[in-house]
C-alpha cells in the first residue's frame, strides 16, 4: 500500500504495512507516537464510532506527529455501510433454545417485538433463513413472514442486548451500499483529505462504482469483503477497486468458519493477480486486547497471512479499545519482520531449497506444504 509522503525516515524500510484503529485506548497523542515508532504505516478511522469533531483532532495529531517523526504514514477512513442491528431494547434478553421472537423494524415494535434497525427485512428474508446476531452467538432461524413482522424460533440462545450486529448469510440484502451517514462521512472524509476510504459490506463491482463517482481522483477505495455474495462476484470487484480487505470478522459469519482460510488465500492470490494491495483484518492479534504476549496460534495467522502474500495486517480493537495498544503494534512487527526474513516469503519457496542445504526446520516445512 502507498502511504502519505513525508520526510525520508533513516530506520524504516517496512515491507508489510501495519493497519492500526484508533480509538479509546489510543487517541492520545502519547500513545500515537509511541505507535507511530513502533510500526504503525496505515491509522484507520472507524466511522462507526465517534463524531467528526473528535476524528478531526485525531486525524491532525497523527499527521503532525509523522511529519515530526519523518515517518510516513497513510490514514485510511472506514465507511459503517449497511449495518443491520438490533434496535434498542428496554433491558438485555435471555434467550432460550426453541423460543419465539418477532422482529420488526423500530418504527413499528410493540410490547415484546425485538426492533431492528433495517426496514426492509421483512421483504428480504424468506422462511428458513439464518438470522445471526452478535457475531454468530445467537442463531434464529424464520418461521414464517407477516407483513412487516418476521417470526422466527432461537436456535442458538444467549444473551441479547441492544444495537447488536445482524448477519443474513445467504441473503441479498436490498439495502443501498451507501446510507445517508455513509455520505456524511464521505463528505468528511474529502474535506480531511484522507488517503483511502473503506467501503463496507461491498457486494457487487456497481457498489464501488458508486462510492467513485463521490470521491477524488486521488482518493483509494478498499473494498471490504465481508460478504458471501462478494465471493461469487471478487474478480470483478478487484478490478473495480483500488485495494481489498478480508474482514474476517463479518466474512467468518456469512461463512462456515472452517471455509474462511480457504476464502482468505483465494482473495490474496487474486489480488496479487489483479496488482491489488490486501489488507487482513481481524482478530489478528485478539488477546491482546487483555493480555500483554498474543498467543502461538496469532502469530501464526499473521505470519501466515504474509507467506499467502497479504500487503498489511490490521489492528482493530486490539489498538482501538486494548490495554495494550503499543505492546500489540511491537509484538505485530516483530512477526511481520520475522516473517519477511523467511526464504518463503514473496514467493520463495522451500521447495526452492537447494538439495542437502536445508536445515532440520526447513525440512520440516518443506514436507508440510508438499503434504
Amino acid at each position: 500500500m502507498t502511504v502519505r509522503a513525508a520526510a525520508p525516515s533513516p530506520t524504516r524500510h517496512d515491507v508489510t504495512k501495519i493497519v492500526a484503529t484508533l480509538g479509546p485506548s489510543s487517541t492520545d497523542a502519547g500513545v500515537i507516537r509511541q505507535l507511530l515508532q513502533a510500526g504503525v504505516n496505515v491509522v484507520r478511522i472507524n466511522f462507526s464510532h465517534g463524531t467528526h469533531d473528535k476524528h478531526a483532532q485525531v486525524i491532525q495529531t497523527v499527521r503532525a506527529l509523522a511529519d515530526e517523526l519523518r515517518l510516513p504514514v497513510a490514514i485510511l477512513g472506514d465507511l459503517q455501510g449497511p449495518r443491520i442491528r438490533i434496535g434498542v431494547l428496554p433491558e438485555p434478553l435471555h434467550l432460550h433454545l426453541g423460543q419465539k421472537l418477532t422482529l420488526v423494524h423500530e418504527s413499528q415494535a410493540e410490547a415484546g417485538e425485538i426492533p431492528v434497525t433495517y426496514d426492509h427485512i421483512a421483504e428480504d428474508v424468506r422462511p428458513g433463513a439464518t438470522i445471526l446476531v452478535n457475531d454468530g452467538l445467537l442463531d434464529l432461524q424464520v418461521d414464517s413472514i407477516e407483513g412487516a413482522r418476521v417470526h422466527c424460533t432461537v436456535r442458538v440462545g444467549g444473551l441479547l442486548s441492544s444495537n447488536k450486529g445482524m448477519n443474513l448469510p445467504g441473503i441479498e440484502v436490498s439495502a443501498p451500499s451507501l446510507t445517508e451517514k455513509d455520505r456524511a462521512d464521505i463528505t468528511f472524509a474529502i474535506d480531511q483529505d484522507l488517503d483511502y476510504l473503506a467501503l463496507s459490506f461491498v457486494r457487487r463491482p456497481e457498489d464501488i462504482a458508486a462510492l467513485r463517482v463521490l470521491l477524488p481522483e486521488a482518493m483509494l477505495i478498499v473494498a471490504k469483503i465481508e460478504k458471501d455474495s462478494a465471493l461469487e462476484r471478487i474478480e470483478e470487484i478487484l478490478q473495480a477497486t483500488d485495494a481489498v480487505m478480508v474482514a474476517r470478522g463479518d466474512l467468518g459469519v456469512e461463512l462456515p468458519f472452517e471455509s474462511v482460510p480457504l476464502q482468505q488465500k483465494r482473495i490474496i492470490a487474486l489480488a496479487a493477480r489483479y496488482g491489488r494491495p490486501v489488507i487482513t483484518a481481524t482478530q489478528m492479534l485478539e488477546s491482546m486486547i487483555e493480555h500483554p504476549r498474543p498467543t502461538r496460534a496469532e502469530a501464526s495467522d499473521v505470519a501466515n497471512a504474509i507467506l499467502d502474500g497479504t500487503d498489511a495486517v490490521m489492528l482493530s480493537a486490539e489498538t482501538a479499545a486494548g490495554g495494550h495498544p503499543v505492546l500489540a503494534v511491537e509484538a505485530m512487527r516483530r512477526i511481520t519482520s520475522a516473517a519477511e526474513q523467511a526464504e518463503v516469503t514473496r514467493g520463495q519457496g522451500l521447495d526452492r531449497v537447494a538439495p542437502g542445504s536445508a536445515t532440520t526446520e526447513e525440512t520440516i516445512a518443506a514436507a508440510v506444504v508438499t503434504a
